[in-house]
């Protein structure tokens, strides 16, 4: 249970930072004169170093059993996401992106491993409060740093890593070593345990990878689109995106719970088609009925996120660090790295109001392919 209780802030933390780009594009675009192929070009960048890149570390801590993994990695985030102010131009953003997405990267698989060791029932619980920790510091994010950037100015985000900090010295001093996670997983990446159920993690992925299209890409464009096309303050805007994230937050523990009770394939079924209507909401309508239908939308596609991890940790027990990366990281980050910079290129020709919404048709695909997995999941 400690351990569980200091990996969830540690995830609090850590999404925290990973959720600063979205809040801070506004201020990055009027300051450095960005188009939006270049915010969407910063987007695909976070998602890369932080997501797609996670498998890396997912198998390095597989290997190396050493927790720093995971105590070092808020301290780094915190660092580069919140140097973002001080960069001088484009270039120097991407650097700090580049910096601050690798300590994002390197806690998730060790600390999503780690949060369910031990535990022989009520999985779904345990990786329902570990995440819905990160959903909620990630919803917290956007306030977070645009009430510091409105507040210090953007040249003084660097006050923002002392969060990041803090955990990291707290992680170090209480976490304790990995020996019995050691000791139950094998000394390295092994292929036989992916080979013998391939064809249901495979579906697992894609399902991650359709919900993260809508999810990534309204996280790290949803503020700019509020502000630039329906009128919102920065403050505002930034005040939509947490509500959403938070709906998003409180879906994902609702979702573990469900899981543990009617099998994670029917949460994934309900997720898929009740958040549609939701969204399209949003998109058709105005004022607090609009807002209403982007949190519903968040809350109802955010169900899965703990689902699809602990389904694939069933599946290939041995490996549950590369797994949870695959379903936590590498397919958020492969969406967020295509759509994120597509989306941004629509939006420079069609506008992003219809940009945006082209997207929720994804969940509807996500409907269909769920009826490919096993009944008995």
């Amino acid at each position: 249970m400690t351990v569980l209780v200091l990996l969830s802030f540690g995830h609090f933390f850590i999404d925290l930072y990973s959720s600063a780009l979205g809040a801070l594009q506004p201020f990055l675009v009027d300051k450095l004169n960005l188009s939006l192929t270049q915010a969407g070009l910063l987007g695909g960048a976070m998602v890369f170093t932080s997501s797609v890149m996670q498998p890396v570390y997912g198998f390095l801590s597989d290997r190396f059993h050493t927790r720093l993994f995971a105590a070092l990695a808020p301290a780094v985030a915190g660092i580069g996401i919140s140097a973002l102010g001080l960069a001088p131009g484009f270039g120097w953003v991407l650097l700090m992106i580049i910096i601050g997405g690798a300590g994002i990267a390197s806690f998730h698989p060790q600390a999503s491993a780690l949060a369910t060791t031990g535990v022989a029932s009520g999985r779904g619980r345990s990786m329902a409060v570990f995440i819905s920790a990160g959903t909620l510091g990630m919803a917290l994010g956007p306030t977070y740093f645009s009430w510091l950037a409105i507040t210090l100015g953007l040249a003084n985000s660097y006050w923002a890593a002392i969060p990041g900090i803090l955990m990291t010295i707290l992680l170090v001093s209480m976490l304790p070593p990995l020996k019995h996670a050691a000791a139950s997983r094998q000394s390295g990446f092994d292929l036989a345990p992916f080979k013998a159920v391939w064809k249901p993690l495979i579906i697992l992925y894609f399902l991650v990878f359709i919900r993260s299209i809508v999810q990534i890409t309204f996280a790290q464009l949803l503020p700019l689109y509020l502000h630039r096309e329906r009128g919102f303050s920065i403050a505002g805007a930034s005040y939509a995106l947490s509500l959403y994230l938070t709906a998003g937050a409180i879906g994902g523990f609702l979702g573990g719970h469900l899981s543990d009770r009617l099998g994670g394939r029917k949460v994934i079924l309900i997720s898929m088609i009740s958040c549609v209507p939701f969204l399209a909401i949003f998109f058709l309508t105005h004022g607090w009925i609009s807002i209403a239908g982007l949190a519903m939308g968040g809350l109802t596609l955010l169900f899965t996120i703990p689902v699809n991890v602990v389904l694939a940790q069933q599946l290939a027990p041995t490996q549950t660090g590369t797994v949870s990366a695959l379903m936590m990281g590498f397919a958020w980050g492969v969406a967020g790295m295509i759509f994120i910079p597509l989306t941004g290129l629509a939006s420079d020709h069609f506008g992003m109001h219809a940009a945006l919404m082209s997207l929720i048709m994804f969940p509807l695909i996500g409907f269909f392919l769920t009826l490919k997995l096993p009944k008995g999941m």
